[in-house]
């Protein structure tokens, strides 16, 4: 399969084979492998999809795990080699290299996408404000945790889970070091088949902390803060609901 895009960003396809080829030094989840990359264009192994049933979607919350526990070496860090730039979809996004996922998370996760979406009319002036307040309360590090940097994906939702007959195979990241509930709650956010088998092979795994669940919202002011920048007035209300949320967890 090869994409081409004569629009793309300087180094964007050389950034997305970065991120596939760490993703799958992991060990884990599988991610479509890199025939040949170009300014402009990549080239990946076609992948024959065939329907998801739940024996794959619990080797894959299990293969997930493993890719997280691979680590990175900061909150923010690129793939390990690659300093060029990183994004998410077509748009930019800062690599960092913070101990405190907090402070990473709030500024350049969720803040930096903000004023695109309140420039776009997506959001409001005080849908805006929740937002800040609810990343004031996260830079604190109010939800820091002893959980080092994981490997993410970065941008798992179920576009980017392919259902093969050898398992699942992931295209399209955003990868950097974060929090693994990061990409559990994309998952969450935009829909997964069997999530639940995806999640039992996960916490089979490697179990999540409790509370994970009530911190869903929290996770998903990225994913929600970056369309909303882009994608319409409906995910600046969702934004703004997540932000309630995350207050609420305060």
């Amino acid at each position: 399969m090869t994409k081409r895009r004569g629009d793309a960003p300087e180094r964007f396809f050389e950034a997305e084979a970065a991120g596939l080829e760490w993703l799958a030094a992991a060990g884990g989840a599988r991610t479509a492998r890199v025939a040949e990359v170009g300014p402009g264009w990549i080239e990946l192994e076609h992948i024959a999809e065939v329907r998801p049933d739940r024996v794959s979607a619990r080797e894959f919350g299990t293969a997930l795990a493993r890719t997280h526990a691979a680590g990175a070496s900061a909150f923010g860090a690129p793939p390990d080699g690659w300093s060029g730039p990183l994004f998410i979809g077509r748009r930019p996004m800062a690599a960092a290299a913070e101990t405190s996922w907090g402070r990473f998370y709030a500024r350049d996760r969720v803040l930096a996408f903000l004023p695109i979406a309140e420039a776009a009319g997506n959001v409001s002036p005080a849908e805006a404000e929740l937002v800040r307040r609810a990343a004031a309360v996260v830079a604190s590090g109010a939800f820091d945790d002893d959980d080092p940097p994981a490997r993410l994906h970065g941008d798992l939702w179920n576009g980017n889970v392919l259902w093969s007959a050898e398992g699942v195979v992931l295209i399209d990241p955003a990868a950097h070091g974060g929090h693994r509930e990061t990409d559990l709650a994309m998952l969450h956010l935009f829909g997964c088949p069997f999530l639940a088998e995806v999640l039992d092979g996960y916490e089979r795994e490697r179990p999540l902390r409790a509370g994970w669940r009530d911190r869903v919202p929290l996770h998903q002011l990225h994913p929600l803060a970056v369309h909303a920048a882009g994608h319409g007035r409906s995910y600046g209300v969702a934004l703004a609901g997540a932000a309630e949320a995350v207050l609420a967890l305060d």
